[in-house]
């Protein structure tokens, strides 16, 4: 069941948010080259714990993953798509790393990715990671009231298209609010015109996944949990939680 939020609720969200967005920024800035991902995961937990918050994926356990979550932010290198254990690993120069985060405040969730070069990195890494940037952001900008689910996933699988990239089947967005993943899904991939109507109220995640080999497969790593590219290639992920309102979409996990 689809539910619609308030203005008042959308200022808590906007709350959670902002611990999403600091705690995004303190994990991209501890992020160099013989880091290990277990240590950001670190630095993401004591930056939700100092803003009065708590983790939304400490400890998650959706139907398919075979444990609960272990960790405070999924951490996804190169051609890790999503759920990226935070493993002991060292990261190194040029890698391709993907940053997601859930935080609860005050019984309202924020949800948020973005995807970094640690270090320097090449041209298509960068490229790669550009393009599902401005997916996500041409996807905001189709999240109006009066149109439908559908101009979202085209918005975000035509980016995709124009640059060669391959998409997770089966993968994308979610609403958000009292729970973390809440109906309706927002799938990358659609038809304009076509879907459940966009109302004032709506508040979901819109997470645009991208692969650099232009294929859309997927593997499940032994974990359990961290989704791969089926080819090997480097995948990136960007996010924001966003509500609709009358104006137009509103970004709930901005700083």
């Amino acid at each position: 069941m689809v539910t619609y939020r308030s203005p008042r609720e959308w200022a808590r969200m906007r709350e959670a948010g902002r611990v999403v967005a600091h705690t995004l920024e303190a994990v991209r800035r501890a992020a160099e080259p013989g880091v290990p991902p277990a240590e950001l995961d670190a630095v993401a937990a004591r930056t939700i714990k100092e803003m009065g918050a708590r983790p939304s994926f400490l400890g998650y356990q959706p139907d398919w993953a075979p444990t609960p979550y272990p960790g405070t932010v999924c951490l996804s290198v190169n051609d890790v798509v999503v759920h990226g254990l935070p493993s002991r690993r060292p990261l190194n120069e040029g890698d391709v790393l993907s940053i997601d985060c859930g935080a609860e405040l005050g019984g309202y969730h924020g949800d948020a990715a973005i995807t970094v070069a640690v270090g320097r990195t090449d041209e298509a890494a960068q490229a790669l990671m550009d393009a599902t940037r401005i997916a996500l952001e041409r996807g905001i900008e189709a999240a109006r009231p009066g149109g439908r689910m559908g101009d979202i996933a085209h918005a975000v699988e035509r980016t995709a298209l124009e640059g060669g990239y391959g998409m997770p089947e089966g993968w994308g967005g979610h609403g958000i609010g009292t729970a973390m993943h809440e109906d309706p899904p927002v799938p990358n991939a659609g038809r304009p015109g076509k879907g459940l109507r966009l109302k004032e109220g709506l508040t979901i995640a819109i997470e645009p996944m991208f692969h650099e080999g232009g294929r859309n497969g997927i593997r499940v790593l032994p974990d359990g949990w961290s989704i791969a590219t089926a080819d090997g290639s480097r995948a990136a992920h960007f996010e924001h939680s966003v509500a609709i309102t009358p104006d137009g979409p509103m970004i709930l996990t901005l700083p």
